[in-house]
């Protein structure tokens, strides 16, 4: 072993011991920092090449791991946005050049601009439901968008679905067709009616009546009108007819709908199409009951404030108390993360 080898070997291992020492400055010093993985020195050995008569003194090297994919210790915060990762998966963020970085730092808090951001400035990316319900790119970020939360300025939403449910009584006296609501006729007769509220694209309301009236044994019409353009003190003629109408067919055993028409589409006045699902509707042997009426769609009203599921999808609530999905936080992975 020549002197230079026996200084190769002890410095070897001072490099080696000062990383380990490193590694657990750094842990330390990151003891708060949120989303922060410690870091490991482990030591193999060193083995240089030694030729016939000599002796060439190996030594020992460090390999440092970094342990990003171990879960982190969940804290409860007050912050409606600080998020955290359950398994495996990480944040996209973006810094201000829009270069691509992944994290499982979820301490995010909005800006001046009402973009959410983490401490180091990088910008949270989701999908965002503007043009309907996102599908995730699986093989890159493209369709990702920074998430932007302001509550400044008014939003109206307008109404697209619909449920209706309940029951409509079987042994009916049935309605002549040429009196159905359908036919838009002054003699117009119908079983029962109901009225819902519903929002065109400014956010103003507009009040349809839905009648339900039976033609026969287990089958039904649904006709939708828009109240106001009902004739004064009588209600038939509507100016401009039905919105829209559907028939209804019920099994006689069951009571259940079994035709192939389950909801009735229409177009709200002034606003979008909306198809209203009657597909939970019943024929038995009781009264008329309604069970449940939702249409979506929300007036003119400011974000009261921002909910996020554990889904990862970002819910607005508006001070009318409804809601409307923002943006779908998605968790981006990869084949060797540490």
């Amino acid at each position: 072993m020549s002197l230079y080898g026996m200084m190769r070997t002890g410095v070897s291992g001072m490099n080696a011991q000062a990383n380990r020492l490193s590694t657990t400055a750094d842990n330390i010093a990151n003891s708060d920092t949120t989303g922060y993985k410690r870091s490991s020195a482990e030591f193999s050995t060193l083995i240089m090449p030694s030729t016939g008569g000599a002796y060439n003194s190996g030594g020992v090297t460090t390999t440092i791991r970094q342990a990003v994919s171990d879960p982190g210790v969940l804290q409860y915060t007050t912050s409606v946005s600080d998020l955290a990762v359950s398994g495996d998966g990480f944040f996209v963020v973006q810094d201000p050049s829009g270069t691509p970085f992944l994290t499982r730092a979820g301490a995010f808090v909005p800006d001046a601009q009402g973009r959410l951001v983490n401490a180091a400035g990088f910008q949270l990316m989701a999908y965002s439901y503007a043009n309907g319900v996102p599908a995730a790119t699986v093989n890159g970020f493209e369709g990702l968008v920074p998430v932007v939360i302001s509550d400044q300025g008014l939003t109206a939403t307008p109404s697209t679905a619909g449920l209706f449910s309940g029951n409509l009584p079987a042994g009916a006296t049935p309605v002549a067709t040429a009196n159905l609501p359908g036919a838009n006729a002054a003699t117009a007769q119908y079983t029962q009616k109901s009225s819902m509220v519903t929002y065109d694209n400014l956010g103003n309301k507009k009040l349809l009546d839905v009648y339900f009236t039976n033609t026969g044994a287990g089958t039904w019409q649904v006709a939708v009108f828009d109240q106001s353009k009902a004739t004064p003190g009588t209600s038939f003629p509507y100016t401009g007819g039905a919105l829209g109408t559907a028939n209804l067919t019920f099994d006689a055993t069951t009571g259940k709908l079994t035709g192939a028409t389950t909801d009735v589409t229409f177009t709200v006045p002034g606003g979008a199409s909306l198809d209203l699902d009657l597909s939970k509707l019943t024929q038995l042997g009781t009264g008329y009951t309604v069970s449940d009426a939702q249409v979506n769609g929300n007036a003119p009203s400011t974000i009261d404030k921002v909910q996020i599921g554990k889904d990862g999808i970002i819910y607005a609530q508006y001070k009318d108390g409804s809601t409307k999905a923002l943006y779908k936080i998605p968790l981006a992975d990869v084949q060797s993360p540490d």
